[in-house]
């Protein structure tokens, strides 16, 4: 029923349609109707050509635009390269600064060494010096000590000086009494050996650190070998 009813009212609609056509023509005639369809399909054909031509500029815009997005992410993957090769620069310059720091430093320190053993080497030179001229002064009183004293002056190893007394003892005049002597490190007088040995041997050799007086300290050793001897004697 209702599927008929549809029917009937196409079939009304269409019959409308076509009285309205045939009164429109009977208005404007054919031929001004067939102008204006020609007229209306012109007016679609331009239509669409402009269509076309525009949607064939916004595919270039759109084909434009990824472009220069993809320009842009190039320049953004460059930035950050060039970002990252600056940083890596700076702590290559750091490093360069820091290697430049430590070998300065290695080399204000090595001219300090070389300029603290330089003076190490005059100190020693000079104490070397000073120690060579006190031997041969003593060497050169040689001859009066033995004259007058009975004493035989050795030179021995490491610039050592051996002091050999002799007449202390009267029923053995070449009966040795002797003591070896040294200059140390810091310039003073140091007795390394005493046969036999002295309890006042400490004491003369501070002494004669103090006074420099070197023939004052032979007489006083001199004189305590003779005293040994004499408690010796007494004892025996």
């Amino acid at each position: 029923m209702s599927a008929a009813r549809t029917e009937d009212e196409i079939a009304v609609i269409e019959r409308e349609m076509k009285e309205f056509w045939t009164e429109l023509k009977g208005v404007y005639g054919t031929e001004q109707i067939n102008q204006t369809l020609a007229l209306r399909d012109s007016c679609k054909e331009s239509v669409k050509v402009l269509s076309e031509r525009w949607s064939k500029k916004l595919k270039e815009g759109d084909l434009m635009i990824d472009k220069i997005q993809e320009y842009g992410n190039e320049i953004l993957q460059q930035n950050k390269q060039i970002s990252e090769n600056e940083k890596h620069l700076t702590e290559v310059k750091s490093n360069l600064n820091h290697e430049e720091e430590q070998k300065k430093e290695l080399t204000d320190s090595i001219q300090e060494l070389k300029e603290e053993l330089m003076k190490k080497k005059e100190i020693i030179s000079s104490k070397n010096k000073a120690t060579k001229e006190r031997v041969e002064r003593l060497c050169k009183s040689k001859e009066l000590f033995e004259e007058r004293l009975g004493l035989e002056i050795r030179r021995i190893h490491n610039e050592q000086l051996q002091f050999v007394f002799r007449h202390i003892d009267h029923k053995d005049p070449d009966k040795p009494y002797m003591f070896t002597l040294s200059i140390n490190e810091q310039g003073d007088y140091e007795v390394t050996s005493c046969t036999p040995p002295l309890d006042c041997i400490s004491e003369l050799q501070q002494k004669v650190r103090e006074t420099n007086n070197f023939s004052a300290f032979i007489a006083n050793i001199r004189k305590a070998f003779t005293a040994v001897f004499y408690k010796q004697s007494t004892s025996s």
